[in-house]
């Protein structure tokens, strides 16, 4: 695949796991300094890796979310606990990953993780409450 088809796949993987509006955001704020990162992630993470066909993107939005929370690292973990909503993961399962996570990665970040998708799952029920009525 030569880089300007990569670069469109990788784009239209990223919109679909990350949003529209989250990419949009990303590219509207990119300049000089972060315009070749910006195109080297949609190249490299969405287009060659998670365009790859052996893992669905269930599992690898489980496989990232427990990286990002061995890495510590929170706005992209949260980004990613979104993603996954949207990628077919269950609230049950990240919970099981979380709990996992506090083995292998340590209670206070499993802790953290928790925390933060507590948020989004309760914004996500206030929103789905408002919709309702």
């Amino acid at each position: 695949m030569d880089e300007k088809k990569r670069h469109e796949e990788g784009m239209k993987i990223r919109r679909a796991v990350l949003g529209d509006a989250h990419v949009d955001q990303a590219m509207a704020t990119q300049n000089d300094f972060t315009a070749e990162f910006q195109d080297l992630i949609t190249r490299y993470a969405w287009g060659e890796i998670w365009s790859r066909p052996d893992l669905d993107r269930k599992t690898r939005s489980l496989i990232t979310i427990a990286m990002m929370v061995a890495l510590n690292r929170s706005e992209e973990l949260q980004l990613h606990l979104k993603a996954a909503l949207k990628n077919g993961v269950t609230r049950a399962e990240i919970k099981e990953l979380l709990l996992q996570a506090a083995i292998y990665c340590g209670v206070p970040a499993a802790n953290h993780a928790f925390h933060l998708a507590q948020q989004l799952f309760s914004a996500a029920r206030a929103h789905d409450s408002n919709n309702c009525s």
